[in-house]
């Protein structure tokens, strides 16, 4: 079984060429999950190779629309495929409040649309299977594959003002894949990360932008996303094995400009291997040694009982 890890869209709210909305791809053997899904999710999935039909599951982080502006449209392809691909309900996980409601009314829009395809095309009615979960700021598992070879938990984060942010942690036969979904750099997602093998972490330039965006409104939005210098510090403690940036704050457009964040992930200390994402680039996972995951299980136990009686 192989692991591997694609950006469906690696953009922000204003639109770029080639960057599609938030997105991540985590396909293990069969199975594919879906983390978000911003502008052109649909399309991208498809050039990835997977159609809406053969997803397992679609994970949301967070109500912000650059991450939920596909969602409807990636449930309506499926069940427009499903003619020909049955494969029913799309499973929508996401943390309760802000994002259940979002779910339980997006279709409200194409009321028309559905009602004349169901009657016309003898579709049964469009329907997702939504789970709910309650968000803490300790993991919880919150889906895990039928075969149980596949499992998900998830963290509360930091995003403000978003107060039902989440990353995602998903343990494989292969190794670990963390995603942070949108936040600042924080220690729930350091202690989620730990000995991690892959880490898709959001990241903004905030250190090397701060004089030019003092006084704006720029200056307030950075501060609820991940500093690149302070990223790369999570990392290298973290000692996560290959960081993959995306949800890029400016978005690059040239080769420096994209080698910018990681000469400010490298600023910060991390030592290990560091993609600056593009639309549809994928990571391999490749577990590390079993002694040396225990050791980083160990470390992760004792940094996060520190971290909860900081907090108290």
């Amino acid at each position: 079984m192989t692991t591997r890890v694609t950006l469906t869209g690696t953009g922000v709210p204003h639109p770029a060429p080639g960057r599609a909305g938030a997105g991540t791809l985590v396909r293990s053997g069969d199975l594919a999950l879906q983390f978000d899904a911003g502008r052109s999710t649909v399309m991208r999935l498809v050039e990835a190779g997977v159609a809406p039909y053969a997803l397992d599951a679609l994970f949301l982080t967070h109500i912000h629309s650059d991450h939920l502006a596909d969602v409807a449209d990636l449930a309506m392809t499926r069940w427009i495929q499903d003619m020909l691909h049955p494969s029913g309900p799309l499973t929508i996980v996401c943390p309760e409040g802000q994002c259940t409601r979002f779910v339980d009314e997006m279709f409200d829009p194409f009321a028309v649309d559905i009602a004349l395809r169901a009657g016309h095309a003898h579709h049964g009615p469009l329907e997702v299977d939504r789970r709910a979960f309650a968000a803490t700021r300790e993991p919880t598992e919150v889906w895990r594959s039928p075969d149980g070879s596949v499992h998900v938990e998830a963290v509360l984060v930091h995003h403000e003002p978003v107060e039902e942010a989440v990353a995602y942690r998903v343990t494989t036969p292969d190794g670990v894949v963390v995603i942070s979904g949108d936040t600042r750099v924080c220690a729930e997602v350091e202690h989620l990360a730990r000995g991690c093998d892959v880490l898709v972490h959001e990241v903004c330039r905030a250190t090397a932008m701060r004089e030019v965006i003092r006084g704006t409104a720029f200056e307030q939005i950075f501060e609820y996303h991940a500093d690149a210098v302070a990223l790369g510090g999570l990392a290298e403690r973290a000692e996560v094995g290959h960081l993959l940036l995306t949800h890029l704050i400016p978005q690059p457009t040239t080769a420096a400009e994209a080698e910018a964040f990681a000469a400010d992930v490298r600023a910060g200390g991390y030592r290990g291997a560091v993609t600056v994402g593009e639309d549809l680039t994928t990571v391999t996972v490749v577990r590390r040694s079993e002694e040396h995951t225990s050791e980083l299980q160990s470390h992760s136990f004792i940094s996060y009982a520190v971290f909860c009686l900081k907090k108290k």
